[in-house]
């Protein structure tokens, strides 16, 4: 297939990236390279990639809507993988109108473009954040989600609701996946993994939100990539048995999908940094501090739909993600 991935240099987006073209796509990678955290660590994964035979590399803003309507025009994808997002819970609230520019100005150039351009299917970057003040678990995509806690949960329940309009208009199929807590190497500098792992080689504390009681099903990246090529290669279908008096949040009676895409392990937070203690063999300080605005205490993926669509279930266990983390970070910063 001919694919396009949008969000190329991001973290999921360059590993999205590698497997498809390992099994013989042609991969267009675009990403806007912006400095919400340090861009050579973005130069560095597109640089990895542009080497690859199969793919193309774009400086492009999904947000610009003429450049993003040429592109579809011009390239004619035959599937779309959109994962480029202003990431970041905490962010958010410093920043709120980038969100608003990529994820809902952005989404909007990226299903207008599918719409005119006859593609086949439509995958794109959800979160578990839109669960917000849900306290049921595991968390389920049968279960209502209006209730957000942060603007990014709010504009990733925004695109779930924007996909599922272009699915009934337009028959567009499209699948919505929830992302549960994603490391591993090439993470983000912003997330939890890098930031303990840079305190804890630096002698400093690191932060541990709610004094420690947090719960995250924190899923390796190799996992999540194998979900998201599955899931790719069965777009979904309508379903004209589809029960509009008591409608199932997961589904509809256009071509439409959410998935939650997790480990299904909630894991202790201070067991996760356990795992970095184990594996660099030191004993990290810590300085506990209150819940943060906009977190939640636990995330927990259902994600018996995603193993019933594909057969595929998440299986690398959080020490063995974190020691691969570990030897990648020490690897790429000679540390």
């Amino acid at each position: 297939m001919k694919v396009l991935v949008t969000g190329a240099a991001g973290f999921i987006g360059m590993h999205v990236c590698e497997r498809l073209l390992a099994r013989g796509d042609e991969v267009v990678g675009i990403d806007n390279f912006n400095d919400y955290y340090e861009v050579e660590l973005k130069e560095a994964r597109a640089m990895r990639l542009a080497v690859l035979p199969g793919f193309r590399g774009l400086r492009l803003d999904i947000a610009d809507r003429d450049a993003m309507a040429e592109l579809f025009a011009t390239e004619k994808f035959d599937t779309v993988v959109h994962l480029a997002a202003q990431a970041g819970v905490r962010y958010s609230l410093k920043n709120p109108h980038a969100y608003a520019d990529s994820n809902l100005l952005g989404f909007v150039n990226v299903l207008e473009g599918c719409r005119h351009n006859a593609v086949k299917h439509l995958v794109y970057a959800s979160s578990s954040s839109v669960y917000g003040g849900n306290t049921k678990m595991p968390f389920s995509e049968h279960d209502n989600v209006d209730h957000p806690v942060s603007l990014y949960a709010a504009t990733k329940k925004a695109n779930e609701l924007m996909a599922h309009t272009y699915s009934h208009l337009y028959g567009m199929p499209t699948t919505g996946l929830r992302f549960f807590t994603v490391y591993g190497p090439w993470g983000r500098p912003d997330m939890a993994p890098f930031l303990f792992i840079r305190a804890i080689l630096a002698g400093k504390p690191i932060n541990v939100f709610n004094h420690g009681k947090m719960q995250r099903d924190f899923t390796y990246i190799d996992d999540i990539v194998e979900g998201v090529v599955r899931v790719l290669d069965k777009p979904p279908a309508a379903n004209p048995g589809f029960d509009k008096a008591e409608p199932d949040p997961a589904g509809s009676w256009a071509p439409y999908r959410v998935c939650n895409i997790g480990n299904s392990q909630p894991v202790e937070l201070m067991e996760f940094i356990g795992a970095f203690e184990t594996a660099l063999g030191v004993t990290a300080q810590k300085n506990f501090l209150p819940m943060q605005d906009g977190d939640v205490p636990a995330t927990y993926a259902d994600v018996r739909a995603l193993t019933a669509l594909t057969g595929f279930a998440p299986t690398i266990s959080v020490p063995e993600g974190i020691a691969r983390f570990v030897d990648w970070y020490r690897t790429y910063y000679g540390v």
